[in-house]
């Protein structure tokens, strides 16, 4: 049968029809096309409809007791909260930031990711996934299953205008994912980068209703904005600042602490309530720039990269048709003029560039692993074999913000200044920690410049995919779309 088609693969949880056609809606974006992995069973079971299909929030219950002139003859009626049918999956969707196609082991890279690849292996994978090449626009629609200018975020909040479609404000008039699992019986969380509330109101005084726990998350611990520093992060933790529980010299990383916090709270929602399931939005500030990673990480990859960019290509490429990622006669696109061949760098330059791919690929590394320490939880408790797991490998692919040299300071970048290799040379051991805020040099792009933050020359019509990035491996099939691969269940 062609990798295309959907393989269907019975699993041990009975998902109910409500819950799915939830989840339906809230992951439009995604696309079908499997490879090489068994596809989710088709063998849900039907349940009466609830009173949440067709109105939610549902209404204030009517009193159905009697009130007596007495206790003695009066009959009490107490309004029982909504609870989800039985045996509701819980539901964790996880969303990493700027990886591209060619970065993860899953999907024929040079970064191994376990336990994205054991997730794959006992789940579906996919290989198409539509964003908008934006942060908050591919999050909008992933959350409420909706066109991101419907949803009023044409943009990132932080280029919100007054023009219909682009104000950065999602409209009372749509629902998200996490309220409508709410408004069924549901516990909620978020964790980690939002990114989709209005930039006026990212304060501590408000207006909090399009923060996410004004948004039908019970639970937020994380940040608002695009991106923050990884090791003092610009933390909230519901609508209240709050600062990091530890330092950097005591060991803090911003993708740890927001583990921990999910951890914990999945384990106290069971604590309170054996029998409530519960929703976590589980979304990382990495592997977005500025590239924090403590440096036993950064380590691991000294030298991994030494064969360059030209070559790097060629080894994912080869290895995403030996996986079957790829279709069969797919032709790597060749190198842009942009970008120089490797064997023509400087040495110097080169340098730069292989610390900048080292600390890139800990970081996706690390990410990974703290993934792992979240499944490692589920599966101690429990609760892994009852958890619906959507595994998303990026919400744009590439990004362009390093310039073609990388940089030491991002920052610097986003405001036009390109710092240069001056900026790193002298530096190169900071690289990683708390003093620089680093992001990789783009190069080995395919026939566009380049994939996201709103740069990207997207083909008219079907372009054979490429390997295009140093660090991040991001091709294009189509306008605002992408192969890269979506979820992983």
């Amino acid at each position: 049968m062609p990798r295309s088609m959907f393989h269907p693969h019975p699993l041990g949880v009975r998902i109910k029809r409500a819950i799915a056609i939830v989840l339906t809606a809230a992951l439009l974006l995604v696309g079908n096309l499997p490879f090489g992995a068994q596809a989710l069973a088709a063998n849900h079971v039907s349940r009466p409809t609830l009173a949440a299909a067709t109105q939610l929030p549902q209404p204030d219950p009517k009193f159905t007791g009697k009130v007596g002139d007495t206790y003695k003859d009066s009959t009490p009626s107490y309004p029982e909260p909504v609870e989800a049918p039985a045996e509701a999956p819980n539901v964790l969707v996880i969303l990493l930031d700027d990886v591209g196609f060619g970065m993860t082991s899953t999907f024929g890279g040079p970064v191994p990711t376990p336990n994205l690849d054991k997730l794959a292996s006992n789940g579906l994978s996919y290989t198409r996934f539509h964003t908008t090449a934006l942060c908050s626009p591919t999050r909008a629609a992933l959350l409420t299953g909706r066109n991101h200018h419907s949803v009023g975020t044409g943009v990132i909040i932080e280029m919100g205008t007054g023009y219909p479609g682009y104000t950065g404000i999602i409209p009372k008039s749509t629902a998200l994912v996490s309220e409508t699992l709410k408004d069924n019986g549901y516990a909620t969380a978020m964790f980690g980068k939002w990114h989709n509330t209005p930039e006026p109101a990212i304060s501590p005084a408000g207006p909090f209703d399009r923060w996410p726990t004004g948004l039908g998350f019970d639970y937020f611990y994380g940040f608002n904005q695009g991106e923050t520093h990884q090791y003092y992060p610009t933390l909230y933790r519901n609508t209240v600042p709050v600062d990091p529980p530890k330092t950097p010299e005591q060991g803090y990383h911003f993708t740890e602490d927001m583990t921990d916090e999910a951890i914990a709270w999945t384990r106290n929602v069971r604590a309170a309530d054996p029998e409530k399931p519960w929703f976590v939005y589980f979304s990382t500030g990495a592997v977005h720039a500025p590239h924090h990673v403590p440096p036993e990480w950064r380590e691991k990859f000294k030298g991994q990269f030494d064969q360059g960019w030209d070559q790097q290509r060629q080894l994912t490429y080869a290895k995403q048709l030996d996986m079957g990622i790829l279709p069969t006669g797919t032709e790597l696109t060749p190198r842009p003029a942009e970008i120089p061949a490797w064997d023509t760098v400087p040495d110097d330059a080169k340098t730069v560039y292989l610390r900048l791919m080292e600390n890139y690929a800990g970081f996706m590394a690390h990410t990974d692993y703290h993934v792992g320490r979240l499944i490692d939880s589920l599966e101690k408790s429990g609760e892994l074999d009852n958890t619906l797991i959507f595994y998303i490998i990026g919400d744009n692919g590439a990004s362009a913000e390093g310039g073609l040299e990388g940089t030491f300071s991002e920052v610097a970048s986003l405001l036009g200044i390109q710092l240069g290799l001056e900026s790193t040379i002298d530096r190169l051991d900071e690289i990683g920690g708390p003093p620089a805020n680093p992001m990789c040099p783009w190069a080995g792009p395919g026939p566009w410049i380049p994939p996201s933050s709103g740069l990207s020359r997207w083909p008219a019509t079907l372009a054979a995919p490429a390997t295009p990035w140093w660090c991040t491996g991001q091709r294009a099939f189509r306008p605002r779309a992408k192969f890269a691969p979506s979820f992983t269940m």
